[in-house]
């Protein structure tokens, strides 16, 4: 008889009976009894009262029995914190039983007992456990740990078990390390700033020997983990991932999904002109479209993840198009989702095969699918220009089906190809007109006011089209009368004498009739443009329209980046970060791409470099959207509030504090004043020469005082990723005043207004010193120079690189961000010569390891020439002298925030054949040392 009995009694006073039946001499009515209270517990029944008489029943040799007892505790334990306390003895007990199955038994269960009294009498008895000869129970214990850190985290320090877990991970059997690693990422997810995963490449190779090993969910846990290792060069990654790489083959699909999760990680770190990546690419391909002949809901998850990796490297998959084709008996959430995929992977190569396909699906029954696939046809033309003319002739012919919602879908997406291909393909007007009437849903109905307004002037009977449309204004959508409204004030403009009455109709049906807010201030905008200035209303109402982009619903780039840290997660199926749906965000860590390693910069184009960065150091041009969206979105568009003088300031960045300190905290001598910084000189505010235009202004003579190296202008923004905005500029230090020189060029059909400018937190804390000043508006092909004040007084936040800084400029079309290299030298402040005593003394002070050597080739200058052309740009020298030949210039130089670096500079004179000069750099923040070296190769040779 099956255990079902237990659950169909129903008799009064039961509890009574259970009580008897418990306390029984005989074995199997004891174990019945337990069956029967489990059962009750099981339905929702209270049976705490029997809490003494089960626990009792623990002294037994009865595996079941006491798998029983110990479900019944772990229920109960809470609500009887002090009857649970009977049970320790047993616990400790049974963690030393001879059969390791019940010493596992009693560990696994300490953990699930969330009682605060209980937790310190079970450590010893795990400590045990976590030492156990037996690999079953190692692992067991090993997975406890993490429940009684999430119960008593301090406990769990203080008595070392990390210490012990960290350990395991070396353990010779694959499964203790995969229970370890599982442990440890927990713990680490709910204490993000604890680095209790500390991967190094002996961990990563024990890691990667385990996984072999492992079962299938061992193996998750291993690959999540090494999906958050950051290899220290290329090699590293390719190693790890010709490792990981067998994993794509396995039978679940959860395995392969977190081994695609590390390659796509590690790929970011192999340069493209490798052989391996082009290998590696081929290798991704079959076991993502393996995933797809899975069941549906697999085959949704598998392709919402594959949506994500197609975004960030299309080639994996361009070739198998074919895969992503509906079959008839998709459901529709997996037809809808291969529908996206098509279009991404559509190209000029697969396009006719997709046309096909999509026409096909345009005869379905679905109508939701069909809708979308019409919608597909749209985004191949916009997306691939060779078939966009085949695109509009698919689209005529599935409006000659005369199928009412395949029609008006059509009538949407060709306002977009208009939109994209302007005076190309307006001769299907004609056929749009005459499908009119069918029209019922707003945004078709929309969309062919929009064409009869914009084209009204090749349509002869338009004023009689869009005033069938007024008849019925009042039982419109907003939609449809905002866009009626402004295609009627199109019309009359085009043609003034005929659309007089038609326009004045309009405009006091939406000015007067109408309580649409949005309406009547379009409509009293409208009317007084037309009373007061016809001209300037044409060039409002009439304005050239910028093009629309071809990829309109892409993933915003980090969040991107972020998403693919999460594949095989939920955040890759909701494609949102789980800080956007996992309540209270605890544990909730932002992941991003390793960066890019420098020989697969190097294959970027060197145009984009900017100013004095070595052309292999391109930044992200995306800044990392934790940080910098909350940021920079919050455009302060008043004048800046001045900061606090920059001594006050100390904020620590890393272990590093690269604010504060200076040489007044090497000397400790109480006779040694630092100056004030000159960071911002302090006659900012008053009038020099004809007020603070001429400081800024490099072409008035003031900016020549001071010779510092100025890099030419490079591109920071291409039009093409700023809506036909581009921003060149470079940086320059004049006179102890730093500033950032524009060049914005409007290179789109439109005029651009009302610009601001922002920078995120940086190292340095650079912000600009006044408003982004662009006096008249920036109209289509114009270019404006400016000359923007720069301070040291904003807030302050480590990036990397180190000179890194992100930038949002915004204008009345959008905000638009960008990333770019400051040269170090523009922060060297003009008091950074340090006496001579004061030299000696702070070099011996500062550690030899944190001595930098570099060698700046090709330099045929004499030491004269050297420390003139360095003092232009505040590297001062404090002495020479000539040893074995070789001169010797001892420097200093001191940056914006207070930091010293000194430096030791080797000259071979009068020697054509070794123009190599050898740079020594001591500093008290050694991160700073290799962009102060980049800074002297820059200045020596330009």
């Amino acid at each position: 008889m099956t255990d079902s009995k237990y659950f169909t009694t129903t008799k009064k006073g039961e509890i009574f009976e259970l009580k008897a039946e418990l306390n029984s001499d005989k074995k199997e009515k004891k174990k019945e009894a337990v069956k029967k209270v489990i059962a009750s517990m099981t339905v929702g029944k209270d049976v705490s009262a029997l809490f003494p008489d089960v626990v009792n029943c623990m002294q037994t040799d009865n595996l079941e029995l006491k798998k029983l007892v110990y479900l019944y505790l772990m229920n109960y334990a809470k609500s009887q914190p002090d009857m649970a306390i009977m049970a320790v003895n047993t616990f400790v007990k049974d963690c030393e039983d001879p059969n390791p199955l019940i010493r596992a038994l009693a560990v696994r269960t300490m953990g699930c007992i969330r009682v605060d009294k209980i937790t310190e009498y079970l450590c010893e008895p795990l400590r045990k456990c976590l030492k156990d000869e037996d690999p079953y129970v190692r692992k067991t214990a090993a997975v406890c740990v993490a429940k009684l850190h999430d119960i008593n985290a301090q406990l769990v320090e203080d008595q070392g078990f990390l210490d012990t877990l960290k350990d395991l991970i070396s353990d010779s059997n694959p499964m203790v390390v995969a229970n370890a690693v599982a442990a440890l990422s927990e713990i680490a997810e709910s204490h993000p700033s604890s680095n209790l995963l500390d991967l190094n490449p002996q961990s990563i190779n024990k890691l990667l020997t385990a996984l072999n090993e492992c079962t299938e969910w061992g193996q998750i846990f291993i690959l999540d983990c090494l999906a958050n290792y950051t290899p220290k060069d290329d090699r590293e990654a390719q190693s790890i991932c010709e490792r990981v790489t067998p994993r794509l083959s396995h039978a679940n699909s959860a395995v392969v999904l977190s081994a695609v999760k590390v390659l796509m990680k590690f790929m970011e770190m192999l340069s493209k002109d490798l052989d391996y990546y082009g290998t590696l690419l081929k290798k991704l391909a079959p076991p993502l479209v393996t995933l797809l002949s899975a069941e549906p809901e697999l085959q949704y998850v598998a392709l919402r993840n594959i949506n994500l990796i197609v975004q960030k490297r299309p080639e994996i998959l361009k070739h198998e198009m074919k895969v992503f084709f509906v079959k008839y008996n998709d459901p529709i959430y997996v037809k809808l989702e291969k529908l996206d995929i098509m279009i991404r992977l559509a190209s000029q190569a697969n396009i006719a095969q997709v046309l096909a396909e999509l026409k096909e699906y345009a005869t379905e029954v679905d109508v939701d699918f069909v809708r979308k696939a019409v919608r597909a046809i749209g985004r191949c033309a916009i997306k691939v220009e060779q078939s966009a003319e085949r695109c509009v002739s698919t689209l005529l012919d599935l409006i000659q089906t005369k199928v009412n919602y395949v029609v008006q879908e059509a009538i949407v997406v060709i306002k977009d190809i208009f939109r994209k291909y302007s005076n190309k393909y307006e001769s299907v007007i004609a056929t749009l007109c005459e499908n009119l009437d069918s029209l019922d849903e707003p945004e078709a109905r929309a969309a062919m006011i929009w064409i009869v307004g914009e084209y009204a002037e090749r349509i002869d009977n338009a004023d009689e089209l869009l005033e069938s449309f007024l008849e019925g204004f009042h039982d419109e959508s907003t939609q449809v009368q905002l866009q009626l409204l402004t295609a009627i004030v199109k019309l009359f403009l085009k043609k003034p004498t005929e659309t007089q009455e038609l326009v004045q109709q309009v405009l006091s049906l939406a000015t007067q009739d109408s309580d649409n807010p949005d309406l009547r201030d379009r409509g009293y905008i409208y009317w007084r443009l037309l009373s007061t200035d016809p001209v300037a209303a044409k060039e409002v109402v009439l304005a050239e329209k910028p093009l629309i982009s071809e990829e309109t619903d892409l993933i915003e780039p980090t969040l991107l980046d972020e998403l693919i840290c999460y594949i095989g997660t939920l955040a890759s199926v909701y494609h949102k970060p789980p800080s956007a749906f996992v309540e209270g965000g605890r544990g909730v860590v932002h992941k991003t791409l390793p960066p890019r390693t420098a020989s697969n910069e190097s294959t970027e184009s060197p145009e984009t470099a900017p100013a004095g960065a070595p052309p292999g150091e391109q930044p992200d041009v995306i800044p990392a959207q934790g940080d910098l969206l909350g940021d920079l979105l919050n455009l302060d568009l008043g004048p800046p509030v001045s900061g606090p003088p920059l001594a006050t300031s100390s904020v620590q960045m890393g272990a590093v504090d690269l604010l504060g300190g200076g040489l007044d905290s090497l000397i400790g001598g109480t006779n040694f004043v630092a100056p004030p910084t000159a960071a911002v000189p302090a006659n900012l505010g008053a009038p020099i020469g004809s007020g603070l235009s001429d400081l800024f202004d490099l072409t008035s003579g003031v900016g020549t005082l001071s010779g510092s190296y100025v890099a030419p202008k490079a591109v920071w923004l291409p039009a093409m990723k700023a809506k036909g905005l581009e921003i060149s500029g470079t940086f320059t230090r004049q006179v102890g005043s730093i500033s950032m020189d524009l060049q914005l060029t409007n290179k789109a059909l439109q005029v651009m207004t009302d610009f601001a400018i922002q920078f995120n937190r940086n190292s340095f804390g650079l912000a600009p010193a006044a408003p982004l000043q662009v006096h008249a508006p920036l109209s289509p092909n114009q270019t404006v120079e400016i000359s923007l004040p720069l301070s040291t007084v904003g807030s302050v936040m480590k990036m990397e690189p180190l000179n890194n800084l992100q930038v949002a400029v915004k204008n009345n079309i959008d905000v638009f961000y960008f990333s770019t290299l400051y040269p170090l030298h523009i922060l060297f402040v003009e008091d950074g010569k340090m006496d001579r005593q004061m030299f000696l003394a702070t070099w011996k002070d500062i550690p030899n390891e944190n001595e930098a050597q570099f060698q700046i080739r090709d330099c045929p200058l004499n030491a004269e020439a050297v420390s003139s052309k360095l003092q232009s740009s505040n590297i001062f020298t404090v002495a020479r002298r000539n040893v074995e030949g070789q001169d010797m210039l001892y420097q200093s130089l001191k940056l914006t925030n207070g930091i010293w670096v000194l430096a030791e500079l080797r000259i071979q004179p009068g020697n054509p054949s070794c123009t190599d000069l050898e740079l020594s750099l001591k500093c008290r923040a050694p991160e700073v040392s290799q962009h102060v070296y980049q800074a002297y190769e820059t200045i020596l040779k330009n």
